[in-house]
């Protein structure tokens, strides 16, 4: 299949902590790295891993560290097309991973949007992670579209049918109102799995907790991917699952994410 993503990215910095800082508490990381991450960098690496290939359709600072961005997602099998823009700098964010494997994150600057047309009409599947409204009309020329809840009014305000709008049932952030025209709405629910088009689907549970970053968009990824290529809705949750399963297991969003599957 041709696949695409089109979306953002963070340059992340990840510190390791016992727990969380009270206020006024100082803490000391046992563990700090860095890596260009964020919902579009995540789905697209899962995707690639998947498929073999993905184009990821994103906007970067002409900086330093949007540069960096690229070398490494294309270092990680990605097909990255940017725009870059000399007025905007790349997006920094902070995450503190606690030895409970949950993250808390803290995003600095302004989301950089890919803006459109762009040329996805060949595509057999487009997640729309985020992007302008000519981005998403453009996703929509794709033969199966997918995208995230966090843009909502984006998707609102497009008014393209979906395929598959991936949400949350219990983090406000990711909550879905029944706004949009999708075929399969998937809401997660952490540990306990989640439902799609009101059916429950299971977890799998990981057989090691190390990092939660990226599960979610690792498993909204692979669902998208197998539905996709024709795969009936409880086989694409059960990959999904395993997805997001795996990259618990493993240090930040890239290490552990799950490799391709027949």
């Amino acid at each position: 299949m041709r696949c695409a993503v089109v979306g953002h990215v963070e340059w992340v910095e990840f510190a390791r902590v016992p727990a969380m800082p009270a206020a006024g508490e100082i803490v000391h990381a046992t563990d700090v790295f860095e890596e260009p991450a964020g919902g579009g960098a995540v789905v697209a690496r899962q995707l690639a891993l998947l498929n073999g290939r993905c184009d990821f359709f994103t906007a970067l600072g002409d900086d330093p560290l949007g540069h960096a961005s690229a070398e490494r997602l294309r270092d990680l099998g990605v097909d990255v097309h940017v725009e870059w823009t000399a007025t905007s700098p790349s997006r920094r964010a902070w995450t503190h991973v606690d030895e409970t494997g949950e993250r808390t994150i803290t995003v600095l600057g302004d989301k950089l949007l890919p803006a459109g047309p762009l040329s996805l009409e060949e595509h057999d599947l487009v997640f729309f992670v985020s992007g302008d409204l000519e981005a998403l009309r453009s996703a929509r020329r794709a033969r199966f579209l997918a995208a995230t809840v966090r843009e909502l009014p984006r998707l609102r305000e497009g008014g393209v049918p979906l395929d598959l709008l991936v949400a949350s049932a219990n983090d406000p952030g990711e909550r879905y109102d029944g706004s949009l025209d999708t075929a399969v709405v998937v809401l997660t629910d952490g540990a306990r799995g989640g439902t799609a088009n009101g059916e429950r689907y299971e977890a799998v549970a990981p057989e090691r907790v190390v990092d939660t970053y990226g599960a979610g968009d690792s498993f909204a990824a692979a669902v998208a991917f197998a539905l996709a290529r024709g795969d009936v809705l409880q086989d694409a949750l059960a990959l999904g699952a395993r997805a997001g399963s795996a990259v618990i297991g493993g240090r930040g969003p890239y290490t552990s994410q799950l490799p391709f599957a027949s």
